[in-house]
């Protein structure tokens, strides 16, 4: 008698539907709906993982900024979206269920919509919605809510393949924010940050928790099996990042404790650096940043600051750090991750909106190329030569690349036909670029404009 593999898998916390497994469309028969060509957008920080992308060329956009060309109401959250074959895949809240939803890129018009239950409360009066944006792999849409129900759908249709409750199963005790990493994508497998305690934990007791080997779970795409779990840490808000190190794919996770070197195919812990602010009510957020050499950015904006490590099999070495300069940190980056541009990373630099500057930072050295206050905590996207940058209280900014000064070349503030701002506070999703529309969000809005007219 075979084994009944159902069942199996629902020992292992997986839910399966439609049969024993439930394929997505084939990934490479999907229509492409944009009409453009270009890249898509497959997750948090686009196809490379690092806000930047080599093309296209932008053209110079007029005073009031390139022209809109849908707009759509949101529920609450602040996700960015993604886009694949001229979709783009939005999730946010909507009263006591979240909700995944696909319209056509060029147009906004629905496609499909799927929700599930949201129970999440924030502990410090934050909306309830997600935190993470859809990862999109070989025709399958993945979502991660801030209750930590992870699911998986069929791209095309909308169709749910599969899920798991990974905050129930591993024992996650809530975050400050609830969960707010965005899972990665990686051959076959879905990198997710999880970071669990053991049985019988006391969720009271916050600065007692210990991690269970949860930090990062891999799980199988196609199934949601678990095919490693690895590093004692609780959870943070940055992403795991994958990147070619040592002649190796490596995972390198910022958890709430410091950041994790781990090996991308077993889950083989490389090493732990111990990294984060000495003060309970502090995060780590921001992604690591990957430069030439096996050099490694991370930053935080509660304590010490920024760092650059050189990575190394057993542990890093400390090129440069802000933890000594007291006040005069380098690189203070909140949950904006720092992008770079030559021998520079630029970033917004600062823990509250009052005190945050827009930054060029020379990475290899940590000194301040020039600072420009005034424009809160920015997220940004480098295009080639330029930077979009979103401002929190809705301006978008087009900047020359320019290591001596921000060269503004455009400053705008969208509106509606009526005169009254599209974005509201607070806009604090990255900026997404998918076949030469752009993608902005904030508070209640997600609008689309067309990145290619002049």
């Amino acid at each position: 008698m075979k084994p009944d593999r159902r069942s199996a898998l629902a020992v292992l916390g997986v839910a399966t539907v439609s049969g024993l497994f439930a394929r997505p469309v084939n990934a490479q028969e999907a229509a492409d709906l944009s009409g453009r060509e270009g890249n898509d957008w497959s997750g948090f920080l686009g196809p490379t993982g690092d806000s930047v992308l080599p093309g296209p060329e932008l053209p110079v956009w007029g005073k009031s900024g390139p022209p809109v060309v849908w707009d759509l109401e949101l529920g609450e959250g602040y996700a960015p979206p993604s886009v694949w074959r001229g979709r783009v895949y939005i999730y946010d809240r909507a009263g006591k269920e979240s909700r995944l939803r696909a319209v056509e890129l060029k147009t906004g018009k629905p496609l499909w919509s799927f929700s599930h239950a949201a129970d999440y409360v924030d502990s410090y009066g934050y909306d309830g919605g997600p935190r993470t944006s859809p990862v999109i792999a070989d025709g399958r849409v993945f979502s991660y809510s801030a209750e930590g129900w992870l699911h998986a759908l069929d791209a095309v249709s909308g169709k749910l393949l599969w899920k798991r409750s990974l905050n129930q199963e591993f024992g996650v005790v809530q975050n400050f924010f609830g969960v707010g990493s965005t899972p990665v994508a990686h051959g076959k497998r879905l990198l997710v940050q999880v970071g669990g305690s053991p049985p019988g934990s006391d969720p009271t007791d916050f600065p007692g928790l210990k991690g269970n080997g949860s930090g990062v779970v891999a799980l199988d795409q196609a199934t949601g099996e678990t095919v490693w779990k690895a590093g004692d840490d609780l959870a943070s808000y940055a992403g795991p990042v994958v990147a070619r190190l040592g002649e190796a794919d490596r995972v390198l996770m910022f958890g709430r404790s410091g950041l994790w070197s781990l090996r991308a195919d077993t889950g083989a812990v490389d090493f732990h650096h111990p990294y984060r602010a000495k003060n309970l009510e502090s995060v780590n957020a921001s992604n690591p940043v990957v430069l030439p050499g096996g050099h490694v950015l991370i930053t935080e904006t509660y304590g010490p600051g920024g760092t650059l490590l050189k990575w190394g099999k057993d542990k890093p070495e400390v090129v440069w750090t802000d933890a000594d300069k007291g006040r005069n940190k380098s690189a203070q980056g909140h949950w904006n991750t720092p992008v770079v541009a030559g021998d520079q990373v630029y970033l917004s630099s600062g823990r509250h909106e009052s005190n945050a500057d827009l930054r060029a930072v020379e990475w290899r050295t940590g000194k301040v190329a020039w600072s420009e206050p005034g424009l809160g905590r920015c997220s940004i996207l480098r295009v080639a030569n330029k930077l979009i940058i979103q401002a929190e209280r809705g301006p978008l900014l087009v900047a020359r690349v320019n290591p001596a000064k921000l060269d503004v070349e455009r400053a705008f503030l969208l509106e509606n036909k009526e005169g009254a701002p599209l974005l509201r506070a607070p806009c604090w999703a990255a900026p997404v670029l998918a076949r030469g529309y752009l993608l902005v969000r904030g508070a209640g809005r997600l609008v689309c404009l067309d990145a290619l007219a002049g």
